[in-house]
């Protein structure tokens, strides 16, 4: 936690692009100082220079819990420690489950779930340094699982449970938000290794996707509530989604 006459601080994962991104600048604009996290250290690099003095760039691998510790000692130094977490690191390789889609397969468990469960271990002693907010990018297909999404859908079905049960073990001192968006205009398609399954979801994206700044604008929101009340499980979807 922050010093109290400092403004609070949020640490970010996935932040050099899309939800990420977005939430930084949302955040900033509410007067969060903002630890950006993402691999990618020159799009890192040019948000902070963007968001001014209140924003630290820190190049860290969700699935690398040595770089998270490296992480949070900096946040730790620098900001005085973490008010805010926000895990929205993730894939979406969709695609046939299957043993050509292995790789893929594992690699959203490494990101989505378990890149979430290290990043909240690792700063969780900071959320708990006099109450934070623990606020987890989940998803639609944390609801509604289809052919195609097996992977993906369990790991975000993953992430529910988990904050659910977060949620009752660290009330009331820390607030669990889970954020679970529909469609979203971000890179999360260009990813996508199966030729079909790839053109059919960013034609799908095209005709009604939200963007980033919808979800961001409601991530802002959630945690500027009174610590009285929490915004716990959050739906949102494009006003012309079926499912």
């Amino acid at each position: 936690m922050s010093d109290l006459d400092s403004p609070p601080a949020a640490v970010i994962t996935g932040a050099s692009s899309g939800i990420g991104a977005a939430t930084a600048r949302a955040l900033s604009s509410h007067g969060y100082r903002v630890a950006l996290l993402a691999r990618r250290v020159d799009r890192l690099q040019q948000l902070a220079a963007e968001l001014g003095d209140t924003a630290v760039a820190i190049a860290a691998d969700v699935t690398d819990r040595d770089a998270l510790l490296v992480a949070a000692d900096q946040v730790q130094q620098q900001l005085g420690g973490a008010d805010v977490l926000v895990n929205n690191a993730g894939v979406m390789l969709l695609g046939p489950f299957g043993t050509e889609q292995r790789a893929e397969a594992r690699r959203m468990v490494e990101v989505n779930l378990l890149g979430a469960m290290t990043a909240t271990e690792v700063f969780l002693p900071q959320l708990r340094d006099g109450g934070g907010d623990l606020v987890n990018i989940s998803s639609v297909a944390g609801r509604t699982a289809r052919a195609g999404n097996a992977a993906y859908a369990a790991t975000k079905w993953g992430m529910n449970g988990w904050s659910e049960a977060l949620r009752q073990e660290l009330q009331p001192d820390i607030r669990v938000i889970v954020i679970e968006p529909g469609a979203v205009a971000t890179e999360l398609t260009d990813h996508i290794t199966h030729p079909s399954v790839k053109q059919n979801t960013e034609q799908f994206y095209a005709q009604l996707a939200i963007t980033a700044e919808d979800v961001a604008d409601v991530i802002a929101f959630a945690v500027t509530r009174p610590r009285r009340m929490t915004l716990n499980e959050i739906l949102l979807r494009p006003t012309a989604q079926p499912g």
